[in-house]
């Protein structure tokens, strides 16, 4: 058939079969992000509030996009959805502790994937990678894991605010357990023993597990007066319904935010961060996976690469248009390729899994934020794995990687964390008189971070 081979099919080499079920594997190992996603958005309430529904539509449909143009164009079987991380950094830090508005975010993800599809068509891409040393690249990727799994542990309720800035939070002033914090304990116990025995789909599943363990009648027995308290969790209206709608938060984008000096340098580092994340995420995640599916030479090249980021380029102004943060190629891939996907129509079947699970928005809508979070501390858990390839004997490398890595969650913000870390970096480097390993454009963007902390 035609359509087969405008996805790279071809009959004598591949299996429909084959194809389509390892599209279903791809969607089980990443559904998780239809649930994760709302709950990260609802911090901001207003129109990006959970009980809307509009970032759970604006999730599937990004990631239907996104998948859909990798199906066609890379002819890949890699699936794109929001990422994580990217998510947080949004939320989090644009937002929360830079103080603008989501408006302002989605403006500067739009802008983002615009210049993705520069540097691709340019290649520039390369000099933006080469900019920084392994070191800090592999830090970056830690770092986010550690903020990701931090936001599992606070949505849990197991720690929170105190005297000690953060302290164990489980237990209630009164004397009894928080049952927010006890469902997400037994959620991280069900969803790190599925990940431990290899469940195909075991983040989804640890969330649905503990979604439904949020459903029963649980009691909480308080210390000395024997008191009890009664947790409802979870209420489920309904499993199928017509998606809700994006109309509140679609193509809302702002332009009266960059009037200021301070609005615009704003957007340039905010601008950067997202293309920085974005870039190594999705080169990290293309590169690692195609090497699991043989399309990695022998010389590292990876077969149309500049083509899978521009999947990604469209998938991300395709979101922001939508109302969603970056549109990411997803890891959880490889587990669609260890089932023999090796074409687009595993891409595409991904796609369509995706629409499919458009019709069940109560259900994902109504997991509560104690249900993911034992997800976001397994998936922070998996972005640590770089920090193995970190020269931790050498304090020059080790130092600036350290400090990128635990500025991240310390300061909660993913963009702090890199900005501090090139500066310990060049600095360190140059005290040591190791000039040779900074390079020019190390230098340059220094000297900007450093007059940013100075002036903003």
């Amino acid at each position: 058939m035609k359509f087969l081979k405008w996805l790279g099919f071809d009959p004598e080499k591949h299996s429909v079969r084959t194809e389509i079920l390892a599209g279903l594997t791809t969607f089980l190992t990443m559904a998780y992000i239809l649930a994760v996603n709302p709950n990260v958005f609802d911090t901001l309430g207003g129109e990006m509030s959970k009980a809307n529904g509009a970032v759970f539509t604006a999730t599937a449909l990004a990631a239907i996009i996104g998948t859909l143009a990798m199906a066609f164009i890379a002819k890949k079987p890699f699936a794109l959805a929001p990422g994580m991380g990217l998510n947080t950094f949004f939320v989090y830090t644009v937002c929360i502790a830079m103080g603008h508005s989501w408006q302002f975010a989605l403006t500067a993800v739009f802008i983002e994937g615009i210049v993705f599809v520069i540097l691709t068509l340019t290649n520039v891409r390369k000099w933006i990678v080469d900019a920084l040393p392994l070191s800090l690249k592999y830090a970056v990727g830690a770092g986010i894991g550690l903020i990701i799994a931090f936001l599992g542990f606070q949505n849990a309720g197991i720690v929170g605010q105190g005297p000690t800035l953060v302290t164990l939070a489980f237990k209630l002033p009164d004397g009894s357990f928080s049952g927010t914090a006890l469902l997400g304990i037994l959620g991280l116990v069900v969803t790190g023993a599925l990940v431990m025995k290899g469940v195909r789909g075991s983040i989804l599943w640890g969330i649905l597990a503990t979604t439904a363990l949020g459903l029963i009648p649980m009691y909480n027995v308080v210390g000395a007066d024997g008191a009890v308290s009664r947790v409802a969790l979870t209420s489920l209206d309904g499993i199928i319904s017509v998606p809700p709608s994006i109309e509140n938060i679609a193509f809302q984008f702002t332009w009266s935010e960059l009037t200021s000096a301070k609005g615009i340098l704003d957007m340039i580092v905010v601008l950067f961060t997202f293309l920085f994340l974005d870039i190594f995420d999705t080169m990290g995640t293309v590169i690692g996976v195609s090497e699991k599916a043989g399309y990695v030479d022998k010389e590292g090249n990876v077969d149309g690469i500049n083509e899978c980021f521009m999947a990604d380029s469209i998938g991300t102004i395709c979101g922001a248009a939508l109302g969603t943060s970056t549109t990411t190629t997803y890891v959880e891939s490889a587990a669609g390729v260890s089932d023999g996907g090796r074409t687009g129509l595993t891409a595409f079947s991904t796609a369509i899994f995706f629409a499919i699970a458009l019709l069940f928005a109560p259900l994902f809508l109504a997991i509560p934020s104690a249900a993911t979070a034992p997800a976001l501390i397994v998936v922070g858990m998996m972005m640590m794995t770089p920090v193995l390839k970190i020269d931790w004997k050498d304090p020059v490398e080790a130092l600036p990687a350290f400090i990128t890595m635990v500025v991240m969650p310390f300061s909660f913000s993913i963009s702090d964390g890199i900005l501090i870390g090139l500066i310990s970096y060049v600095l360190l480097n140059a005290l040591c008189g190791n000039i040779k390993s900074i390079t020019p454009t190390m230098w340059v963007l220094a000297a900007l971070f450093v007059l940013r902390y100075i002036f903003i």
